[in-house]
């Protein structure tokens, strides 16, 4: 579904994981906590000359990758608002635009398969910062959606929300700044706050993938999120109290969905 009507695509899908064994470019789109379980599973069946291009949340799946199957892989940030009504059903409601890096022959001929597809994609010599940046974004916005079962446009509009917004931003940045990562584009906490109400602002209408994994009953992906930054500003003694609460309610919220 999209704004200007239906497509339907035709696809070929499978369970059987050795539909992979054939394939160049392999895009690996599982959630972050399945990550480094899907590449162990997937390692003894990938071509030696194949590509994998993580598009997920996070900042580490790339590595986790690497480390399970010994295979060329690019991460990619990702910037789309979608929600799946119903099993082989899309809603598309914002955006739809990569970026994979750092430059290179291989990220050129991705990018141009990206491209011929209809698919904005940028290069980066920066992409682990880019990928933060995207972190920075899903952890100001994704828990705070999730835990009051509101829509991004919902977030921005009020000023106790948007107050936990930038509260979580500086924080983020923080734990950045101790990890020597420069995110493209945000200098400081206003250019940082900037960015996550722009997504907000571009993806109004969206509920965030967290919020429509609680609302199915389904694990989310708040470890590779709030949950990262609490564990990283943890390692390099950056207090991180809002994200950590955040990690921490998401956390009991999947477990009540359980009972």
């Amino acid at each position: 579904d999209k704004s200007d009507g239906q497509e339907r695509i035709k696809i070929d899908a499978t369970v059987d994981m050795s539909a992979i064994r054939d394939c160049s470019l392999i895009l690996f789109c599982v959630k972050a906590s399945d990550t480094s379980a899907t590449a162990r599973q997937m390692a003894a069946l990938v071509r030696p000359d194949a590509t994998v291009v993580c598009l997920q949340n996070g900042v580490d799946n790339a590595d986790q990758v690497r480390a399970a199957a010994n295979v060329v892989v690019v991460p990619a940030a990702v910037y789309v608002a979608v929600s799946v009504p119903e099993p082989g059903r899309v809603k598309h409601l914002a955006r739809g635009d990569l970026t994979i890096g750092p430059p290179s022959k291989r990220t050129t001929k991705l990018a141009n398969i990206f491209v011929g597809a209809g698919i904005s994609c940028r290069i980066s010599d920066n992409i682990e910062g880019e990928l933060w940046l995207k972190l920075l974004c899903n952890c100001a916005l994704n828990a705070i959606s999730a835990l009051g079962n509101v829509r991004y446009g919902e977030i921005v509009q009020n000023a106790d929300a948007k107050q936990v917004m930038q509260d979580i931003v500086d924080e983020v940045l923080a734990v950045a700044s101790a990890a020597r990562v420069v995110l493209p584009g945000v200098h400081d906490q206003a250019s940082g706050i900037a960015a996550a109400m722009e997504i907000a602002t571009q993806m109004h209408g969206a509920f965030s993938s967290t919020a429509q994994d609680l609302s199915r009953g389904r694990p989310t992906e708040i470890e590779a999120l709030n949950g990262y930054v609490a564990r990283r500003g943890m390692e390099l003694g950056v207090s991180v109290p809002v994200n950590h609460a955040l990690f921490t309610l998401v956390k009991l919220a999947e477990q009540r969905k359980d009972t």
